[in-house]
Formats: C-alpha cells, sequence, structure tokens
C-alpha cells in the first residue's frame, strides 16, 4: 500500500506550510485562548516539539494574515468575536519576531552582533533614535516608534530565548554568565514598556529563573506546566488515531504489523510526554512524522542531539542510573527551575525531554519522572555506555546485541565473558 501525503517535518514556517498544503494538526484553540489577554507568555517544551510553528501561527494571526488560517478553528473564533465586539476582524499589529535559532553563540560578541541585528530590521520599519546607545535602549525605543507610528500596541514573539545560553551551558561558564546579563538587560525592556506592549510570548526549552534571567521580567505568566496548554505542542492519542489513519497503515504494511500492533509500537516508541500534572501524554511530533515518512520505527529526535553535559553531570553526581527510568522526584519549585549544577541535573533532564512526569503526588506535591518512552529511554542509556564502561560511541548497539544473542543461544561462557570484559572497563569509583 502506497499513501502519500505532505509530511511537515522540519517546516516552521506557518505560512509556508499552509499555502504550500502540508498536514496539519490544528492547534489555533491554543492561539485563541492566548490572545484573549495581554499577558506576557512563557512556554517551555523540549527541541523539535513545534514550538517554532507555533510561534509562526502567532505572528501571521497578528499580522492579519486571514487567509492562512482558512477552515481552521481561529477562523470562525475570530469572526464570530469581531461581530459581538463590533470591531473589525484580522486586525494587523506590529510584530516583532526575534529568532535565536540560527547562528553559533560562542564568542564575547555573539549574542550582541545577533541583537543588533535583529533590531536593526526592526529599526529600518519604525526609524532609529541617535540618542540610543545600547541594546535595550533601541529595544524600547523601537517599540515606542512603532506604537507611535501605527496606533497599535506591539506584538514580541521570541523563539528559542534561551539558545546562547545552552550552547555555552558546561562549555564557558564565564561567557555564559555575560549572556545571562545581556539577555536579563535585554528582557527587562518588555516589562518596562508593558503599555506599548499588545502580546508578547516566549519560547524556549529552559526556564533559567535561579539565574534571574526573567527577575525584572516578572510579569511573565508560564504556562509550561498548566493543564489547559498542555496539548499547545505535540500530538494527543485522539489527533494520532483522527488524522494519521493512512500514514498508520502504510507504517504497518511495512512492518509487517496489523493496524491495532502499530498504534501499541507508536505509543511505546514516541507517546509518554506529559506537561501537567495528571495530563494527557503527548508523542513526539518530529520522531512520529519521520517514521511515518521512512515507514520505520526509529530514533529520529534523540539522534538529534546528543545530551553529552548532561551525561557528564550523571557521571560527575555518581547516579544511581536505573532510577532514571521513574525513581527521580522533585518538588514543585524544583522542577520548574534550572541552575547549572551537576548536582542537579534533573530539572533540565525534564525541560529538555530526556525525563517526563509519571506521577503527581498531591499531598506532598511531589512530582516523579522517568523516561518517556522507549526512544528516548535506549537512545539515553546508548550514550550513557560509552561514558562508563570501555565500549567505543556508536559501538553500543552492537554490544548489546552480542548479548541478547548469547541468551538467544544458551551461551552462558561466552555471556559471562563479555559481562567482565564490559565491568573490567568501568572505573571502581563508579
Amino acid at each position: 500500500m502506497s499513501f502519500l501525503r505532505k509530511l511537515p517535518i522540519g517546516i516552521q514556517s506557518f505560512e509556508k506550510l499552509r499555502r504550500d498544503e502540508y498536514l496539519y494538526i490544528d492547534k489555533t484553540l491554543f492561539i485563541w485562548k492566548l490572545v484573549q489577554s495581554s499577558n506576557p507568555y512563557f512556554l517551555s517544551r523540549p527541541r523539535r516539539f513545534g514550538k517554532s510553528l507555533f510561534l509562526s501561527a502567532l505572528a501571521a494571526y497578528f499580522r492579519g494574515q486571514k487567509e492562512l488560517f482558512k477552515d481552521l478553528y481561529l477562523e470562525k473564533a475570530e469572526e464570530e468575536q469581531a461581530v459581538l465586539e463590533n470591531r473589525p476582524a484580522w486586525q494587523e499589529y506590529p510584530v516583532f519576531y526575534l529568532d535565536f535559532n540560527t547562528g553559533q553563540y560562542n564568542t564575547e560578541r555573539a549574542l550582541m552582533s545577533q541583537l543588533k541585528l535583529l533590531l536593526s530590521r526592526f529599526e529600518e520599519v519604525y526609524g532609529t533614535n541617535k540618542n540610543e546607545e545600547d541594546v535595550p535602549q533601541r529595544f524600547a525605543g523601537v517599540i515606542q516608534r512603532a506604537y507611535q507610528q501605527t496606533g497599535k500596541q506591539v506584538v514580541i514573539l521570541v523563539d528559542e530565548y534561551d539558545k546562547p545560553l545552552l550552547q555555552t551551558m558546561g562549555v564557558n561558564e564565564a561567557l555564559n554568565e555575560q549572556y545571562r546579563n545581556e539577555l536579563k538587560a535585554f528582557y527587562s525592556v518588555i516589562k518596562t514598556c508593558d503599555e506599548y506592549i499588545r502580546f508578547a510570548f516566549l519560547t524556549g526549552v529552559t526556564k533559567f529563573s535561579k539565574i534571574s534571567i526573567f527577575s525584572d521580567l516578572n510579569n511573565l505568566r508560564d504556562i509550561s506546566l498548566e493543564k489547559h496548554y498542555a496539548g499547545i505542542c505535540g500530538i494527543t492519542q485522539k489527533e494520532l488515531e483522527t488524522n494519521f489513519q493512512p500514514e498508520i497503515q502504510v507504517l504497518a504494511d511495512g512492518q509487517d504489523l496489523a493496524y491495532q500492533e502499530t498504534l501499541t509500537a507508536l505509543q511505546q516508541w514516541y507517546d509518554g510526554y506529559c506537561f501537567a500534572p495528571a495530563g494527557e501524554g503527548m508523542y513526539n511530533p518530529f520522531s512520529l512524522l519521520n517514521a511515518f515518512a521512512k515507514e520505520r520505527f526509529g530514533s529520529y529526535w534523540f539522534e538529534t542531539g546528543t545530551p553529552t553535559f548532561l551525561v557528564n553531570y550523571l557521571k560527575e553526581a555518581h547516579y544511581f542510573i536505573p532510577d532514571l527510568d521513574g525513581q527521580v522526584v522533585l518538588t514543585e519549585s524544583e522542577l520548574q527551575t534550572y541552575r547549572a549544577i551537576a548536582q542537579e541535573p534533573f530539572p533540565i533532564l525534564f525541560q529538555s525531554g530526556y525525563l517526563t512526569i509519571k506521577e503527581y503526588i498531591k499531598e506532598a506535591r511531589l512530582y516523579r519522572l522517568g523516561f518517556p518512552n522507549d526512544e528516548v529511554r535506549y537512545g539515553f542509556l546508548e550514550n550513557l555506555l560509552p561514558a562508563y564502561a570501555a565500549i567505543p560511541f556508536g559501538e553500543t548497539g552492537k554490544s548489546v546485541w552480542q548479548f541478547v544473542e548469547d541468551v538467544r543461544k544458551g551461551n552462558v561462557n561466552g555471556f559471562m565473558e563479555r559481562m567482565q570484559s564490559l565491568i573490567a572497563g568501568v572505573s571502581y569509583d563508579n
């Protein structure tokens, strides 16, 4: 069986997705809920979970691009609300889109260079003021000029605000500290210019609240663990079964599985991410779409980035690795914050998607964390094994398979010889 539809693998532009007719799971209900207020919002989600695409859809809404929302939830909701409020539908606002995905942040001037480049694009439209000497002053000035020239408040959308911090964390702590201070001053403008801002939305992998990035921006509403926004990124079980029936059948045929067996396998491989207490499990969209496109199961998300510094943190902390699979317990405050020290790698393991909520202990307000699914479980352990034992990176799968073959053949001597060799390569401290 062959059934080809355009799957949006790696597509981050909502306009491109809609104009080129890629398959889209309608998430515009969440946009509608968000835009009813003028709060500045923050959303933390793992990489490749659809944050950039969602932010792009927000930009399209505030630019008044009605045609992109045809037959989606937001189209009807916006037009009905405009009638009730006796206002024109699809109003256009000045949109400041700050994208930190591009560039390498490995020098003292890298972050400031990127900020200046982003601001220069807005200043080309709304003008400059020679008295504005530093970046925060320029940011505040261009926001005010946009408001004065258009008569509309500004929309600020920040994609992957923490990319410069993640690239320098555990690599260059002095530069990481410099970046934190620069970003703190820059983002404080969102609060000081509140009267000129219609809406602000920041996304990232982590929330560095313990190290003061958002200390000045204390009116920020963090929706990362709110029940009503748990499904804002990712794919639910219902969305999977409703929208991907043809792709599931093709995958089933290719793997010589029944349809229901394929659903079970997809759940084991890619489901299990939980972003709220007692929340619904979410599928990793990047891995799911790749599995459909390639017609086979694989570690697609995990292979796009290895958490090297996290592996080193775990090794340095002498953590009992099996406990990662369901025995990590954190308080509510620990879960939502992050400090870059080896003794506390678990909040960022959660925020970056390597661990997820397995249970919420309501009476104690504690969260029990574990691996979300088999892709992360085996991918993470495959990266951990070379760090602990004398097995070259990339040889883990082969080494494990040799153990499996010994067990299947009843080769006790071969199994024990391999085990002794493996253990001999583990340092005494571990």
